[in-house]
């Protein structure tokens, strides 16, 4: 990983990871990208996007925040990948975005779940996913 991030290892309060994912989330504004789609593009990145979260929680210090998000709508890139963090590293927590939301921005939250989960068909956006978890240790 190089000097650098392990210097930073442990020491951030907040680590974004971006990941990479299918873009199923955006198919409405560029449909041609659903023949992209295909199950080795998809295990391609569903090995990436859980090595940038595994890395990124090795940045976060305890009472950091870790935040993953993904501009897709599958399970498979979102929620699945944010468990096998959390069963890999006990160390982390999920911290419902309803009360992230309120802190940040001040007013009700969108979605009721844990995570955020936005979709063209409810909320009139493309499809996103954000989950904050918490190191506590």
């Amino acid at each position: 990983d190089g000097a650098w991030f392990a210097a930073l290892e442990g020491r951030a309060d907040r680590v974004l990871v971006d990941a990479p994912c299918s873009g199923l989330g955006a198919w409405r504004r560029r449909p041609e990208s659903r023949l992209r789609l295909t199950p080795e593009a998809l295990a391609e990145d569903r090995a990436r996007q859980r090595d940038l979260l595994r890395r990124g929680a090795r940045l976060v210090k305890p009472g950091g925040r870790l935040i993953y998000a993904t501009c897709s709508l599958l399970p498979a890139e979102n929620d699945d990948i944010v468990a096998a963090l959390l069963q890999a590293d006990p160390g982390f927590r999920v911290l419902p975005v309803a009360e992230v939301w309120a802190e940040a921005i001040g007013t009700d939250c969108p979605v009721e779940t844990p995570f955020l989960h936005l979709t063209p068909a409810r909320h009139n956006t493309d499809g996103f996913f954000v989950a904050v978890l918490r190191r506590d240790t």
